[in-house]
C-alpha cells in the first residue's frame, strides 16, 4: 500500500517542485552599491531589456542635494504564463511639483522609468515605459502605501514572486516639504 501511496504523489510533488522555479524571484543584482542609474539632480532614462519588468526600487534621499533621490532598479524575466510582450510604450509625463496617480493603460507593466528633475520646484516629471504581455495580467491590483512611508525615508522595494507586478506609483508633493 505504502509504494502505491507513493507512486501517486511522487509526480506530484515533482510537478510541484518544477512549478516552484517559475513563481520566485532569487536575490537581486541591483550593481555595486555605488551603483545608480543617476546622480542627484540629472534626469534618467532606464529600461528593462526587452521581455523583462521592474521587480525592485531601490532610492535614497538628501535634503542637502536638492530634496532629490538616487534611484536604482532590478529586471527579471516576466513570468512565462504571461507570454511574450506584444507592444510597449511612454506613458503620459507626471508633472513635477504636483501630485499624481498613474498605472500603465492597455494592461501594461512598468518596464522602465524616464525622470527629469526640476530645480525651480525641488521635483521631478516622470515617465513609466510600459509593455502589454501577450496574456493578460490579472487585475487584482491594489496601492502598497509602505515603500516610503514619508518622503525623506530611504526604499528597497522588491516583488518576490511573479504573483505581484508593478503597474503604476502615486506621489505627493508638499510645497512646504519639497
Amino acid at each position: 500500500m505504502d509504494l502505491i501511496l507513493l507512486c501517486v504523489f511522487l509526480p506530484l510533488v515533482t510537478m510541484a517542485w518544477g512549478q516552484y522555479g517559475d513563481y520566485y524571484y532569487g536575490p537581486y543584482n541591483y550593481g555595486d552599491n555605488d551603483e545608480w542609474v543617476n546622480v542627484y539632480r540629472q534626469g534618467f532614462n532606464f529600461q528593462c531589456p526587452h521581455g523583462q519588468v521592474i521587480v525592485a526600487v531601490r532610492s535614497v534621499f538628501s535634503k542637502k542635494e536638492g530634496s532629490d533621490r538616487l534611484w536604482n532598479y532590478a529586471c527579471m524575466p516576466a513570468a512565462q504564463s504571461l507570454g511574450e510582450p506584444t507592444e510597449c510604450w511612454w506613458e503620459e509625463i507626471n508633472r513635477a511639483g504636483t501630485e499624481w496617480y498613474q498605472t500603465c493603460s492597455n494592461n501594461g507593466l512598468v518596464a522602465g522609468f524616464q525622470s527629469q528633475y526640476f530645480p525651480s520646484v525641488l521635483d521631478r516629471e516622470w515617465q513609466f515605459y510600459c509593455c502589454r504581455y501577450s496574456r493578460r495580467c490579472p487585475y487584482s491590483c491594489w496601492l502598497t502605501t509602505e515603500y516610503p512611508g514619508h518622503y525623506g525615508e530611504d526604499m528597497d522595494m522588491m516583488m518576490y514572486t511573479y504573483d505581484y507586478y508593478i503597474r503604476g506609483a502615486t506621489t505627493t508633493f508638499s510645497a512646504v516639504d519639497r
